[in-house]
């Protein structure tokens, strides 16, 4: 097949024909798929039904060191979670403060910290003229709902196969003293897949900022989440690179169990400096007099340790592979050397990332919503929602079965031939 920019008009309406006759009889199937939201699948969330079973009316509630997790205390978290937690992020158990089920709630109350109060004792941002965050786009649409919340300005940064584009995070880190913060998910990024590189994180850790309370929000949402055995991605360890770059305050690391164990019942925490802890914590007292330690005590009993983690890791792995490998099938199949969209094909994570043609996301978007099929919305990927091209898409093929994905694909790309077509013959022939 040529590339669609190479047909002729009538070539281009004889095959807009066939591909509207296709989409009609689509629409006719009454299709009801969802791949919205990067939600684990029943599946998945029945491989962690056993942990429900490690705690009953009989059980023994007390910690390693004797506390009682039915009672008040253990602010930090149980110390035997923090360690669990501190496996999984590649981090000192003295880093880390456990919270709730949520660390989408932890960026968020890290971000109304330091509006409200200030960064380890600086000026509140609710008093300054302007802040600013830095946004590598595509990117994680509730990140961008976070800053827009608090009215804080954010600027695109383009995101390349290894990271940020580098050069212009220097530039406005060290030159601008109203940007404070910039969002990353440095592995198996939302939603491109991709890995941050050695060198981007080192020169993450090397940044001079202008504003002493500048921090990097390191959303290591999915550092566990590999789809292969065999092909994994690897970072950097942030908070080490900052040490070594004289920067120990610079880093917020995010990260949870949510797509560990249950989606509503997970376990999340933020690792940092031990003086950035000591702030947060000094705060919390106020916020809280502690999170769920039951649930604290129930997910370290389970895993015992990260190779607990890992191990289960696997499981979730063998289910999400044959959904990710549905989805490139197709794409590979029915869209290779057509030159109507690109995408990508990551190792871990939750999501694919798709390119379309310039001017074609929304549209796209909304055909597939017509025929029965619900995506993120176009825009979403970019801060405001709005993709300045209108081509990215972002897929989540979690939540469905590998044969809903194979369908729900089949429908994808159809809605992308018939878009691409319908612009190409706008653009280059006026409109038919």
């Amino acid at each position: 097949m040529k590339a669609y920019q190479d047909l002729t008009r009538e070539e281009l309406l004889s095959l807009k024909t066939q591909l509207s006759d296709a989409y009609e009889e689509a629409k006719g199937k009454g299709l009801k798929l969802d791949m919205s939201r990067g939600k684990p699948g029943i599946s998945q969330l029945d491989i962690s039904m056993p942990m429900l079973d490690v705690i009953n009316s009989t059980s023994d509630m007390r910690t390693a060191l004797g506390n009682d997790t039915r009672n008040y205390g253990d602010l930090d978290g149980i110390g035997e979670c923090r360690r669990l937690m501190a496996g999984m992020m590649s981090v000192n158990k003295d880093n880390v403060l456990i919270c709730g089920n949520s660390s989408l709630n932890i960026m968020y109350d890290t971000v109304s910290r330091s509006m409200m109060k200030g960064v380890n004792g600086s000026t509140p941002w609710c008093k300054l003229d302007k802040v600013k965050f830095l946004c590598p786009v595509p990117g994680y649409d509730r990140h961008f709902k976070i800053t827009e919340y608090f009215g804080i300005e954010m600027i695109n940064i383009p995101l390349y196969n290894d990271g940020p584009d580098m050069d212009m995070v220097e530039q406005y880190v060290n030159n601008d003293a109203s940007v404070k913060g910039i969002w990353c998910v440095p592995k198996y990024s939302n939603p491109t897949g991709i890995s941050y590189s050695d060198e981007v994180v080192k020169r993450f850790a090397s940044l001079k900022p202008a504003a002493e309370d500048f921090r990097i929000y390191w959303d290591n949402a999915y550092c566990i989440h590999h789809l292969y055995e065999d092909r994994q991605d690897e970072i950097l360890n942030i908070l080490e690179e900052c040490e070594k770059s004289g920067n120990p305050n610079m880093v917020y690391i995010f990260a949870s169990t949510s797509k560990v164990t249950f989606s509503g019942s997970g376990v999340s925490a933020i690792a940092s400096s031990v003086e950035n802890i000591n702030y947060i914590q000094s705060q919390m007292t106020v916020q809280t007099i502690g999170h769920d330690k039951i649930n604290q005590l129930r997910h370290a009993r389970y895993f015992k340790d990260v190779n607990g983690l890992k191990a289960h890791m696997q499981k979730h792995a063998a289910l999400m592979r044959p959904k990710f490998e549905a989805v490139l099938q197709v794409l590979d199949r029915e869209l290779t050397g057509l030159g109507i969209g690109t995408w990508t094909n990551p190792n871990g994570g939750y999501f694919i990332s798709f390119d379309a043609m310039e001017g074609c996301a929304k549209a796209i978007v909304a055909k597939c919503k017509e025929a029965g099929m619900v995506l993120t919305g176009a825009g979403a990927t970019f801060p405001y929602g709005k993709d300045p091209k209108d081509s990215n898409i972002r897929i989540a093929p979690s939540f469905p079965t590998p044969e809903e994905m194979a369908a729900a694909t089949d429908l994808f790309v159809l809605c992308v031939k018939l878009v691409s077509i319908e612009k190409l013959l706008e653009d280059n022939y006026g409109r038919i």
